[in-house]
């Protein structure tokens, strides 16, 4: 059984397996599976007597709830059968997953001409958007680069996956819609045209859709690799004094605040993928404890030799732990956390293999201070294993977030050096203020996978345990 909302609705049954108290079944299940969402399975199982299709007149045996990212990052999970959340027996259920694998790559050479101008000052700065049709509407499936004031744009070639694309349907239809790109976010939408591949492939500059042997984000996953998550807390001054309803870090009476709901979103999914399930937290911006200095990345459990929380319980009570604890301060400053971060991940391409990725959250309600050494250190970032998540609370004016984001263009250091690939997705929390809790996680970690696979690509490494590539 599959959730959809709060509701459960059943996605198949298995074959009858007859007098067997360790029985095998053959069926397979098929599943879309997507990243960045919390996809939760329940897998109830029965005796049966008889021939009809209800089960209520059947033996109840037991049943198992997980997520699908648990199972892929598992590969095999077993866990004891449960009856009203207690243990079912000795009984055990195992519950294998594998990738059904559509090698077919698309290389796309995309240009337009005489498009609308849609800047005041200048002319327009278009970038497209590619989307596959889902049964709950249009999901993005590739963004290309921002060209810079030009109507007669022509993007760096560029490749998407069939599957990604059209779910390998070559008549299933695709939209393409062309925007001109502004810094606050309010992209003006120059034109939109629907096609399949089937057409698509008539155009001279859309190459046949061919096999490419290649790893997926899934094999990765499934080959072993971890995603190592940390947080990063914003507690400079600007927030407010906790205590006020008017603060961002003020916990309201249900218990939540927008810090409090950006680390739930997010951490929810990644946690599937991290197998200790240990995250560290840090804060940045505040006075410590005990001489009052101001730091810009202590531990949130004030524990420099063990910063990890267990799990996203863990990293929700020690943000509630440390809160009293601080005095907000100032300035924000980005370099020092990712910088610590970066260690790590040197440390982890020692291995030399794909063996684990890290994923920097921080959290932030105002500008960056330290610009240029933020910039150098994401530039420097670039060429390890990690992607930067930022989250920003409030009603700031959080232009500078979108020049990191690099999606109008290669991010640079400030000595000119460009970062080899973008590592950062940045979104203003106001825009999800009414959304359900997991559209900022969708939102945020849908291009994760994608940064996961490039990153290990351009390094030419291979999972731990080869799962045989598509």
């Amino acid at each position: 059984m599959h959730t959809s909302g709060n509701q459960w609705f059943e996605v198949d049954r298995t074959e009858r397996v007859k007098n067997c108290l360790c029985p095998k079944f053959a069926k397979k299940f098929v599943i879309d599976y997507h990243f960045e969402v919390v996809q939760k399975l329940r897998f109830s199982l029965y005796d049966i007597d008889n021939k009809t299709i209800d089960l209520s007149d059947d033996d109840f045996l037991g049943e198992l709830e997980c997520t699908l990212g648990q199972i892929v990052s598992s590969g095999k999970l077993t866990r004891p059968l449960l009856k009203n959340k207690r243990p079912a027996g000795k009984g055990t259920i195992t519950i294998s997953a594998e990738e059904i694998k559509d090698n077919r790559v698309v290389n796309f050479e995309a240009e337009a001409r005489k498009l609308d101008k849609k800047d005041f000052f200048g002319k327009s700065d278009p970038y497209l958007e590619f989307y596959r049709q889902m049964e709950t509407g249009w999901q993005l499936a590739h963004r290309t680069e921002v060209v810079k004031n030009n109507l007669n744009p022509t993007w760096r070639p560029f490749r998407i996956p069939l599957q990604s694309l059209c779910g390998g349907d070559m008549e299933k239809p695709i939209k393409v819609e062309c925007y001109d790109y502004d810094n606050d976010g309010s992209h003006d939408l120059i034109g939109i045209f629907e096609t399949n591949m089937t057409r698509l492939q008539q155009a001279t500059r859309v190459s046949p859709v061919r096999p490419h042997t290649e790893y997926t984000f899934l094999d990765y996953i499934m080959g072993g690799c971890q995603l190592n998550f940390t947080v990063g807390v914003d507690f400079t001054g600007s927030n407010g004094d906790p205590r006020s309803p008017d603060s961002l870090h003020y916990i309201s009476p249900n218990g939540v605040n927008e810090y409090l709901s950006a680390i739930w979103s997010v951490g929810l999914v990644i946690q599937d993928y991290d197998s200790d399930k240990l995250f560290p937290a840090f804060g940045f911006g505040a006075q410590i404890p005990p001489h009052w200095q101001v730091s810009h990345e202590f531990p949130l459990n004030f524990n420099p030799s063990n910063p990890f929380c267990s799990g996203v319980e863990g990293l929700v009570e020690a943000y509630r732990m440390c809160l009293p604890q601080v005095k907000l301060y100032g300035p924000t400053n980005f370099a020092p956390i990712i910088r610590h971060m970066s260690q790590f991940a040197q440390q982890a391409l020692q291995q030399n293999t794909a063996s684990q990725y890290f994923v920097l959250l921080i959290i932030t309600d105002g500008v960056i201070t330290d610009m240029d050494h933020t910039r150098a250190a994401i530039v420097a970032a670039s060429h390890l294993p990690m992607s930067i998540i930022i989250v920003g609370v409030g009603g700031a004016d959080f232009t500078d977030m979108e020049i990191l984001d690099g999606d109008d263009g290669r991010l640079r250091s400030p000595s000119g050096e460009p970062a080899i690939r973008d590592i950062v997705q940045f979104v203003p929390y106001r825009k999800f203020q009414n959304a359900p809790r997991e559209a900022l996680a969708q939102c945020v970690l849908a291009e994760l996978p994608e940064q996961l696979v490039s990153y290990f690509r351009l390094k030419k490494l291979q999972p731990p345990s080869d799962p045989k590539p598509s």
